[in-house]
């Protein structure tokens, strides 16, 4: 085996796999100093570190691997990670840090070369062998890191597995940087505290925030750009409905119109394409290689928005499907170009990092929060001071809450009850399987499905869950006002941006308002509905800044203008309401 100096040459970025974010190239960053300084003072067999995606968990790990190997207190290294991809990518790591590792990858063979210091193994491979591995793991003293350790409890066999082959483990380091669930299934090597309401609450020895990020700048801020619209689809009983995406909905009717939205084929996709790409267009006038990433749902629509990809920007899409034996390759190829899309099923998960990525579109039914925090984490990651990552989704509730919740962290809870169905981060082993599950044929309850129109209207943007932006019809003005935001922004200065928008969309909108008159042609419902819409929009606006709900603001707005409840207010109420609510906001 090779030996490590004291002092190995330290070649490792701070923001592996990506470039350091500005003024942390040439050293490690504070947290990552700080997490090594509270692992050497605790100096204990497990110690479970929570940083956020793109902070630089893979060189705080190997730091505290590479000064064990030094000091002689460990003689090997062994890191489990989630996937095949991550095992190269993990040795390939390890290597700039002077560790030499064995991703594997020559298949089962009995021994290898005494010039590494160690090996990758994935999860699922422990499980298979798992007294192969406490074997290795009992012959030499041995550092085991478990890369997202909460994948020892996606199911039973796989936390049996890692339970029992490193239970003799010289030392243990966990790392995550994704929510953990809400479920009956300890973490192996994870500490766990009893809460008052006796469920348990998973306890992390060092936590570094994605809010403590954005602070030192070592992420990117993201901005979420919501589209709703108009929805009209055929449902499996043979009945037609129509629902607005983004109105107060049922959580069925919600999922029909998600999924109405969602259709290759229909209206809304297309135009929530087009409009990434003009976001990607001009991000690129600041970070010339900045790329795009489409997540689907399954490799059917994959293939549909690649081939309308290409239509909308003149240049072909690389398309990554989950069991491609070449998906790994295409990542990498795509990583170190300048193409402009990839679009993904399945491949989003931690670590598979393409740190150009700068605007996503989140064209997947998957609602669940870990899913999303791993989509969202793949954009987070900064190469460069003052970068700014773009979010395109659909005006759905539970993807909103998701969103609004970026900064929050969250520890893994044993024993919640089960009949808390309002947690968002109830168990969600059962969706994450329906979505990981190839589709390259459709259930045969979808036939009676069928989206038959869907429009889309760009919404609001999301900033550090404050609401900025009134309704917008596609290519309008409006809208490009704000898809034409620079691509190097600070946090602070995205939010000033934002609101300086918002406040010329609605001057804008008051000039248009002087001009036009409702013709006589338009029935009075019609032009009712379109001024509910907007009074909507701009309450919907309040709530957010004030931090109350909907009715509330509503009341106050009839407490002031007079009226009715709005079902029943005339045009001239409503009109009323509306400007009131301008001022408001204006004024917030």
């Amino acid at each position: 085996m090779s030996e490590i100096s004291a002092h190995p040459s330290w070649q490792l970025s701070p923001a592996f796999p990506g470039r350091a974010a500005w003024g942390t190239a040439s050293r490690l960053r504070a947290w990552q100093e700080e997490a090594l300084a509270r692992y050497r003072e605790l100096d204990a067999q497990d110690f479970l570190a929570v940083a956020t995606p793109g902070a630089g968990k893979t060189t705080f790990a190997l730091r505290a691997a590479s000064e064990l190997l030094a000091d002689r207190r460990v003689e090997q290294v062994i890191v489990v990670a989630p996937t095949e991809h991550l095992k190269v990518q993990w040795a390939e790591a390890a290597a700039k840090a002077g560790i030499q590792l064995d991703p594997g990858l020559g298949g089962s063979r009995k021994g290898r070369s005494r010039q590494y210091h160690g090996m990758v193994v994935t999860y699922a491979g422990v499980a298979v062998r798992p007294f192969a591995w406490e074997a290795l793991t009992v012959r030499a003293r041995t550092l085991v890191i478990f890369d997202e350790i909460h994948h020892a409890g996606d199911n039973l066999s796989w936390g049996e597995a890692v339970a029992s082959s490193f239970a003799l483990a010289t030392r243990r380091l966990g790392l995550t940087g994704t929510p953990f669930r809400s479920d009956a299934t300890p973490i192996p090597f994870v500490h766990y505290a009893e809460e008052a309401d006796g469920t348990r609450r998973s306890v992390a020895d060092y936590t570094y925030g994605y809010a403590e990020a954005l602070r030192d700048h070592v992420v990117r801020p993201v901005v979420f750009m919501a589209y709703g619209g108009g929805m009209r689809w055929r449902t499996k009983a043979g009945d037609e409905l129509a629902a607005g995406l983004g109105e107060p909905l049922t959580n069925d009717i919600t999922a029909q119109a998600w999924r109405t939205a969602l259709d290759p084929k229909g209206d809304w996709i297309a135009a929530v394409l087009a409009s990434a790409d003009k976001r990607l267009t001009e991000v690129r006038r600041h970070i010339p290689d900045a790329g795009g990433l489409v997540i689907a749902t399954d490799q059917q629509q994959a293939r549909a928005y690649a081939r309308a990809l290409e239509t909308i920007s003149g240049e072909k899409a690389t398309v990554v499907l989950s069991d491609d034996a070449g998906a790994s390759r295409r990542i990498e190829e795509f990583s170190g170009s300048q193409q402009r899309w990839m679009v993904a099923v399945r491949m989003v998960s931690e670590g598979v990092d393409v740190p150009r990525l700068a605007v996503a579109v989140y064209a997947t039914a998957i609602a669940t929060p870990l899913f999303f925090a791993q989509a969202v984490g793949r954009f987070v990651r900064s190469r460069r001071r003052g970068e700014l990552a773009t979010v395109f989704l659909p005006t759905v509730p539970i993807l909103l809450a998701h969103a609004g919740a970026l900064e929050r962290q969250r520890d893994h809870i044993l024993g919640r009850p089960k009949h808390d169905e309002g947690d968002l981060w109830a168990p969600e082993e059962a969706l994450l399987a329906e979505a990981n599950r190839s589709r390259d044929t459709a259930d045969l309850d979808d036939g009676r499905f069928e989206a038959l129109e869907s429009q889309a209207v760009f919404d609001h943007v999301l900033f550090e869950d404050r609401q900025f932006g009134l309704f917008a019809e596609p290519t309008s003005l409006d809208e490009a006002d704000y898809l034409g935001l620079p691509g190097l922004l600070e946090p602070d200065q995205v939010a000033s941006l934002l609101a300086q928008r918002q406040r010329r969309q609605l001057a804008r909108r008051v000039r248009q308002e002087r001009r036009e008159r409702v013709p006589e042609t338009v029935s009075l419902h019609r032009a009712l509905e379109g001024r509910r819409k907007e009074l909507n929009s701009l309450v919907s606006q309040l709530a957010r800044v004030r931090g109350t709900p909907h009715s509330h603001v509503h009341a106050g707005l009839r407490r002031e203008a007079g009226g009715p409840p709005l079902a029943q207010a005339t045009t001239e109420q409503v009109e009323a309401r509306i400007a009131l609510a301008r001022r408001w906001l204006a004024a917030s």
